[in-house]
This record gives structure tokens, C-alpha cells and sequence, in this order.
């Protein structure tokens, strides 16, 4: 038997849980941390380091407490985390402001930039983040932040994803250039391309901005996949965590990557997991370009696959934020939507609220619903926005099928679909396919896999899915909800390229409802 403990970084929270070898889950715990957010500016998202790692302390400590497991018989401990969220450091790596999380989108003008310098100038790897660069990545996110903190610049000695930073801080490197780069984050994230040279050339950074001058030898420490060892548990955070100094540390990821693992995700599977927003993770057996996806990484998800990732910017934060207009909760709203019928409500909802992140990877988008009469429901609303990002996934999938992604089984994985069997069977209704739904929780458990893999307690992430993973619920497509989402599909599928493209003549008006509510909120 071997004990490990695997760490999930989610938008609010830190999840830790111990997990034994032949036993499973053995304890876990949650630790909440503040998301600071500004009423002026609703691009703004924004999280503390500190906070972070006290959370990481609090939880370990209660993952250990619950589970009756002593800190000195965890053989290992692995950590994922949200993405892109981003933190400027030091020479010592101390940070010099707080991260930019995943949802922050005030890079929406550098992301721009880049995308339309590497079209024009056909920078290859463009192409294989879905050719359009995102306001949620990492290159956007630093170069906004070096515009906005000049007074910080002479300080600045590197850039870091979240889960790599944590990952340093445990095992106690205090030099950037040493601390070991997650996969996973910089193919998906950064524009990095191990068979295209790594990162966009310097004369490319320079291109888009001088002040990103010196910035890719800033970032050159090792990168690698999650089978590799990022560093072992040094003194001073094996006392704080209550855990033995020595233990490995494996290079992290992004937490939806590793959740996908942990819901038992093989090649040809494509899992949503699905909670505040939606990250869908496929893993495929080839390396194949799909536009307007978050990137197709070979290593990302499983070290021996190609890792594809897409999704939705918003998903749970529109449900809450549907059930908050209402003075409700999304609990409450939610009783009795199991009597709703596919297409009763007469709404069609889009679920752009936090902008799109695929295909169309545009942020200047909102959400609108079509169809309101004098009698909807906030219930209405809430069932049509479940159906709304049932449709968003369709095209996700479509988009795949159509470039040679062949997906086999649909997973939805995170925490909604547990607490949700409506949204689990619109899903199979609109995608017209089985889902399956594991049984018991999965956060956290990709994390303890790999955990499990650094302490070689399973010669590969299968033998461990095999021992670990859950059973799933399977909720088959029923065939009269079917035909009637295909005739709506088709509707969202031509309102959502309209609306969403800002070449399109509709697509103008978006942008401009979001250029004239800022402009006012400036006065």
C-alpha cells in the first residue's frame, strides 16, 4: 500500500485528499481562498500566492486529520491548478503582484495584437492553439502587465503558470531559471512548440511589443510532462504541510487536464468537466490541427498521447449568476426542472456571459437569450442555459469531427454533473451520444494518480485508472428530445457564428454594447 496526497487548485478552493494505493480515497478537505473582482472593471480576476499556500496548508492538514494517516507515511504529493493564471516573480522568486487568474480578461488588446502579428506573419505555432490567440493565456496576460506596472519592470526575472510556481514553492527553488515548466501549460498556454523551436522567436516577441524583449530567455527553464519529477518536498513546507521533507514532487498541470484523468479518461475520450466554466480535454492518438481549439499538445494530459483541450468560459458562474438576479439559490431554482420538456421554454440562450472561449476564442461576446415573453421564469432561464451550453459543447465536437478528432465517449466530469442528472441528460439529448457520469467525486484524483506514479506504486496512469477510478452512471440520448434539439441546434449554430465573428455585419453589436457600457462606467 502506498499513500499519496493530490492537490486541486480550483477557482475558490484547494481540494487535498489522501488516496491509498489499493484503498482509495482515504480523507479530503477543502480550503476556500478569495477571488478579487472590481465592480468597475468586470475584465478584472485576480488571486494572492500567500493565500494560495496557507489554503495548502489548511487543507493537507485536514486531508491528514479526516483520513487518521500521519504526514510521514505520504510517499508523494502532486498538485494541479487553474490556467491560464499567471504570476510575475522576482530574481528569488518572490511574486511582485498577485496572479492573474484563468477568467481575468483584461488582455483582451494584447491578445489582439498577437494574433493578428503571428496571421500576418503565418507564426506556425498559432496554428496549433486554434490560430487564434486567447485574452485568458499567458503571453497576453504578462504583456499587459508589463504596460500597466512600470515601476515594477526592473524587478521582473520571469513569468510562471500557477501550478508551476506552486510546485517551485514547495520544493524550495528560489532561482527561475531552475524551477522545471509544466507541458501541458506552456504547449496550451504559451505558445510553446518543443518540434517549432519552443517558444515564438525573440524578433517575434519584439515584433508585438519591445517590452517583451529578453522575455523568452526569461522563461527558458526545463519543460515537461507530469511523469517527470518537478522537485522534492523541502524542510520548511513539509513542516508547514505536516508531511516528510524528501518526498517527490511531480511536475503539475492544469486542473481540468488531470480531473479528466482522474474520471478515467482514455484515448479517444473527450471529457467536460464541467463548474464555473467548462474545460473540455480530449485525448487522441494522433497530433491533428483543430482552429479555434485551446491547443493540441502532445504530452499535455497523458505523457504517452496528445492532449486537445476546448471549452467554455462560463458555465456554473452562469447558473449562480442567474439564481443571484432571482434571490435565489441554483438548489432552489433547480427543483422541477426534471418536468421540463427539450424546447418548452421557447428561449434560446447563449452562454457567452464571461466572453467565448472556443471556437470562436472572443472575448468581446456577452450572453443574450432569444425568446423572452412576459411570463418566463428565472427556472426558465436556468433550464434554457443548460441547454444553451449543451449546444456550445455540440459545436466543440462538431468542430473536432470535423479536423480528425475522433472522440469515442463523452465524460462529463467536474462538480456539476454529480448535483445535476437534468444537465447530464440535455447533454446526452443535444450531443446525441451516452454520457457517462462517474459515480463518486473526482477532484483531485488525477492528482493523487500521478502522485501515485511519482512513488511508482503503478507502472502506468491505466493501472491506476483501473485500481482508482470510479464506476459511471450512463445516460443514453432519447430519441424524441433528440429530433427536437437538432432543429434548435441548428438555430444556435447559425446565431452563434453571426453574433460571434467580428467580421460578420451582426457581429458588431456585441463589442459595441460592451466598448459603450465601459465607457460610461469610466465617467
Amino acid at each position: 500500500m502506498t499513500i499519496v496526497a493530490g492537490a486541486d487548485f480550483g477557482t475558490l478552493s484547494v481540494r487535498v485528499s489522501l488516496v491509498d494505493s489499493e484503498r482509495g480515497v482515504l480523507g479530503s478537505s477543502i480550503s476556500e481562498y478569495p477571488l478579487r473582482r472590481k465592480p468597475e472593471d468586470p475584465e478584472h480576476a485576480t488571486q494572492s500566492h500567500a493565500d494560495h499556500m496557507n489554503a495548502l496548508i489548511a487543507a493537507t492538514r485536514g486531508a491528514l486529520a479526516e483520513a487518521g494517516v500521519k504526514g510521514s507515511e505520504v510517499a508523494a504529493i502532486a498538485l494541479d491548478t487553474t490556467g491560464s493564471s499567471v504570476i510575475p516573480v522576482d530574481e528569488k522568486m518572490r511574486p511582485l503582484d498577485d496572479y492573474y487568474l484563468w477568467c481575468d480578461h483584461r488582455a483582451k488588446g494584447e491578445a489582439a495584437e498577437i494574433t493578428a502579428l503571428a496571421l500576418e506573419r503565418k507564426l506556425p505555432a498559432i496554428d496549433w492553439c486554434g490560430g487564434v490567440y486567447s485574452s485568458e493565456w499567458g503571453f497576453s496576460k504578462l504583456l499587459h502587465w508589463l504596460r500597466n506596472n512600470p515601476e515594477k519592470r526592473t524587478r521582473f526575472a520571469s513569468a510562471f503558470e500557477h501550478c508551476d510556481m506552486v510546485a517551485a514553492t514547495l520544493c524550495g527553488v528560489t532561482d527561475p531559471g531552475k524551477v522545471v515548466r509544466s507541458a501541458c501549460a506552456m504547449g496550451h498556454k504559451w505558445l510553446w512548440n518543443p518540434e517549432l523551436g519552443g517558444y515564438p522567436s525573440e524578433e517575434f516577441l519584439t515584433a508585438v511589443d519591445p517590452l517583451l524583449a529578453g522575455v523568452r530567455d526569461k522563461m527558458s527553464s526545463p519543460i515537461a510532462a507530469s511523469d517527470a519529477i518537478a522537485g522534492h518536498l523541502c524542510d520548511y513546507w513539509a513542516e508547514n504541510l505536516g508531511l516528510r521533507a524528501g518526498i517527490p514532487v511531480p511536475v503539475g498541470a492544469f486542473d481540468a487536464h488531470w480531473d479528466a484523468i482522474g474520471a478515467g479518461c482514455r484515448e479517444h475520450d473527450l471529457v467536460n468537466v464541467v463548474g464555473t466554466s467548462t474545460c473540455i480535454i480530449g485525448i487522441i492518438d494522433k497530433t491533428v490541427l483543430v482552429p479555434g481549439v485551446c491547443g493540441v499538445v502532445k504530452g499535455s494530459v497523458d505523457p504517452n498521447a496528445t492532449g486537445i483541450e476546448a471549452g467554455l468560459s462560463a458555465v456554473g458562474d452562469i447558473f449562480s449568476a442567474i439564481a443571484k438576479r432571482a434571490n435565489t439559490s441554483v438548489a432552489e431554482l433547480s427543483r422541477g426542472l426534471e418536468s421540463y420538456r427539450p424546447g418548452q421554454t421557447g428561449l434560446l440562450r447563449f452562454s457567452w456571459d464571461n466572453g467565448d472561449r472556443t471556437v470562436l476564442v472572443n472575448p468581446n461576446v456577452r450572453g443574450l437569450t432569444l425568446g423572452w415573453n412576459l411570463t418566463h421564469t428565472a427556472q426558465d432561464e436556468l433550464f434554457a442555459g443548460i441547454e444553451g451550453t449543451a449546444f456550445h459543447t455540440r459545436i466543440i465536437l462538431e468542430r473536432m469531427a470535423e479536423n480528425g478528432a475522433e472522440i469515442r465517449r463523452v465524460i462529463n466530469g467536474g462538480g456539476i454533473p454529480q448535483k445535476n442528472k437534468v444537465l447530464n441528460q440535455v447533454y446526452a439529448n443535444v450531443l446525441n451520444r451516452p454520457v457517462l457520469v462517474p459515480e463518486t467525486p473526482v477532484t483531485s484524483l488525477g492528482a493523487a494518480i500521478f502522485a501515485l506514479l511519482a512513488a511508482k506504486a503503478f507502472p502506468s496512469i491505466a493501472a491506476a485508472q483501473d485500481a482508482l477510478c470510479p464506476k459511471y452512471k450512463i445516460y443514453q440520448p432519447e430519441p424524441e428530445a433528440v429530433a427536437i434539439y437538432d432543429r434548435l441546434a441548428a438555430h444556435y449554430r447559425a446565431l452563434y457564428f453571426a453574433l460571434g465573428q467580428p467580421d460578420n455585419p451582426l457581429g458588431k453589436i456585441l463589442p459595441d454594447l460592451i466598448n459603450l457600457s465601459a465607457e460610461q462606467l469610466k465617467k
